[in-house]
């Protein structure tokens, strides 16, 4: 997975893999969430706009969130540095249900992830 690209104040995904999908999205988390790595400086709760390429869509996703984790380019963690997005509860749930059927059958995998 590489790093998202910020412009505007939107960072700019795509996850074409889905090991890598697996891997960035956070579904423990309410109304899902999902992990993008970058460097750039970000706070815990900060709105994050993001647009979303998943698999073979052709159409990016506009997804919205907030930040709830950090990893740190510092860390000693074998970890990517990013940030870990909670969608909003309202707009994001398209998103979180294209995702979820890319990952069907494996989402309970005891694979390592971005974050856990």
């Amino acid at each position: 997975m590489t790093e998202a690209i910020a412009k505007d104040n939107t960072l700019t995904l795509s996850l074409t893999d889905k090991n890598d999908l697996y891997a960035a999205y956070m579904p423990y988390v309410i109304n899902g969430g999902l992990f993008i790595p970058s460097t750039l400086p970000y706070e815990m709760g900060q709105d994050v706009s993001i647009l979303l390429t998943l698999m073979a869509e052709i159409e990016p996703l506009a997804v919205s969130g907030k930040v709830i984790w950090m990893t740190p380019a510092s860390s000693d963690s074998y970890r990517p540095s990013g940030i870990g997005i909670q969608f909003n509860k309202n707009d994001n749930s398209n998103v979180r249900n294209k995702i979820e059927t890319y990952l069907a059958g494996i989402l309970t995998s005891d694979r390592s992830t971005f974050t856990m």
